[in-house]
């Protein structure tokens, strides 16, 4: 296989394992790349690519800035503080003007479930999810199994364990569907109100209790509770989460086993995640942030028809 299956990148529920090794192998190729003391190749030169992100970002937005200047494309951000969405122009007229300036690619990040399967529906250029709302995080679900990937070996059979907010998560929404494609067991762990309804219906196990989910797990992914996407309260207070479903150190060695520590950012470090255990041996997390621009460029380069 030398294309991917999909025009778009809208949610990894859509793409396939042979889609996922794609990735993965193109990934490594950049990687090497990034290694070099000249880290741009002229892959995507005569591409122009449109950055929209309507909701804030820092890791996100930087790494598909810097994959898209590795790729030595042109590239335009954009801003919604100064766009006419502010006037109350439509989501689809705005990106519709873009692209008639001959946009070929949109990194779309918006705080509506949906949209960029909306967008796609509507328009010829290709579309890379990057976050909508409580719907999936592709490129974050494909980092992570990747780095997964690079640590095992091997992602079938693994013991994969998401703690935290599930309900809420797009990154969680992107973990699961790839992780079972690629034949991992997967468990989630957090405050019954933070897991979704019918969870096991997708093949995903629920412990309750975090340590025994992390004495089951070989690898866990720890996730922030996402406030900002709460319209009830689902926990009584931070301090109760962090009592009963913070990982730290004296949690982990209490466990006889080594277990591999990943996290999505931001951290809210002393909440879902301490700093000695964030910063410990045991973490990936630096890992994922670099692994993120060679996946990045990957999807980019896929996506463009380069193979």
């Amino acid at each position: 296989m030398s294309a991917l299956s999909q025009k778009h990148l809208t949610g990894l529920k859509y793409l396939n394992k042979s889609d996922f090794e794609l990735i993965f192998k193109t990934a490594d190729n950049f990687k090497d790349i990034l290694q070099r003391p000249i880290k741009k190749v002229p892959s995507l030169r005569d591409i122009t690519i449109a950055n929209l992100f309507f909701e804030e970002s820092t890791r996100t937005r930087i790494s598909f800035e810097l994959a898209e200047k590795r790729l030595t494309a042109d590239t335009i951000n954009f801003s919604t503080s100064a766009s006419s969405v502010k006037k109350g122009e439509t989501l689809l007229d705005t990106v519709r003007n873009i692209l008639a300036m001959k946009v070929d690619m949109i990194v779309l990040r918006h705080a509506a479930s949906g949209t960029a399967n909306f967008l796609a529906q509507h328009i010829s250029a290709h579309i890379i999810n990057a976050g909508d709302g409580t719907n999936e995080h592709p490129t974050q679900g494909l980092l992570d199994g990747y780095s997964a990937l690079a640590k095992f070996g091997e992602l079938k059979g693994l013991n994969y364990l998401l703690i935290g907010d599930i309900k809420h998560s797009r990154v969680a929404g992107s973990d699961i569907p790839l992780m079972l494609k690629m034949g991992a067991n997967i468990k989630v762990c957090g405050p019954p109100t933070l897991i979704p309804k019918f969870i096991e219906e997708l093949g995903v196990s629920y412990e309750p209790n975090l340590k025994k989910a992390l004495e089951w797990c070989d690898i866990a992914n720890v996730l922030r509770i996402q406030l900002e996407r709460m319209d009830i309260k689902f926990i009584p207070s931070l301090r109760e989460y962090s009592l009963f479903y913070g990982v730290n150190r004296e949690l982990l060695d209490s466990i006889n086993r080594n277990i591999t520590i990943m996290h999505p950012g931001p951290i809210n470090r002393g909440v879902e995640l301490n700093s000695d255990v964030a910063d410990s041996k045991q973490s990936i997390i630096l890992q994922q942030v670099e692994n993120g621009v060679a996946i990045r460029m990957a999807v980019l380069y896929l996506l463009a028809g380069r193979n």
